[in-house]
């Protein structure tokens, strides 16, 4: 029995306008267009991965809005100097938490510190930046000097800074001539600068506390008094 082949089912006849007049032509019918076969276990690990992704990004908008009540400095404190709630306000901001901050609930405890570097106004306070341990050390005295603006100098002193209280001649030991009777340097005391009181109002005299070793702080009190004395800021260098 010989085979035959199969031949498409025809279609819906239509008539096709013609020279000799319309004519009946068979149109040919549509072919059935094969479903994809679909897979569930790639549709559940699709759907697995963008509900992940959407988890992943509201976590960490979460924690990217999440702002901390924190110290910052609202004006600027020298290096050495005694931190008062003036100097400290508060700021709301988002930390990364490798960034070393002080809580604002914690400003009260920073009052009566001193700052261990120079705090510039606006930045944000670290707690390494501030210190309990104060500028006089064991073995020194607290002197203070009182100084006419001719006996300092211009630059404004800072608490922690180094300077040197020279001994200037007595009026007494000058000649006529003008000249010292005793040609050998001054007497010279290596001192730190403590605190830097304001210039009296008309005199502009400024007291200056620093800390010298106690075996010189009678000799450097007595010299205060006369007031031949004089303050030289010295080097940083080697401090």
């Amino acid at each position: 029995m010989s085979r035959g082949t199969t031949h498409p089912a025809p279609g819906p006849a239509v008539q096709v306008p013609g020279p000799g007049g319309p004519s009946i032509r068979p149109v040919a019918a549509p072919r059935m267009v094969k479903q994809r076969r679909r897979r569930p276990g790639l549709i559940a690990l699709s759907v697995a991965l963008i509900a992940g992704g959407g988890l992943s990004g509201a976590v960490l908008y979460a924690t990217s809005g999440q702002r901390t009540a924190v110290v910052v400095v609202a004006r600027d404190v020298p290096v050495g100097s005694q931190i008062t709630r003036e100097d400290l306000a508060e700021a709301s901001i988002a930390l990364d938490p490798a960034v070393k901050s002080v809580k604002a609930s914690k400003a009260d405890d920073l009052v009566g510190q001193r700052a261990a570097v120079d705090l510039r106004a606006g930045s944000l306070l670290a707690p390494a930046q501030v210190t309990k341990k104060s500028l006089i050390g064991a073995g020194e005295q607290l002197v203070g000097v009182s100084l006419k603006p001719s006996q300092l100098p211009a630059t404004t002193l800072a608490p922690g800074q180094k300077v040197l209280i020279v001994s200037t001649p007595d009026p007494d030991a000058v000649s006529n001539g003008g000249k010292a009777t005793n040609e050998v340097a001054p007497k010279t005391l290596r001192a730190t600068v403590v605190e830097v009181g304001k210039p009296a109002t008309g005199t502009g005299i400024v007291v200056v506390d620093v800390a010298i070793p106690a075996t010189d702080g009678p000799a450097l009190a007595s010299r205060v008094a006369t007031g031949d004395v004089a303050l030289i800021v010295d080097s940083r260098e080697g401090s």
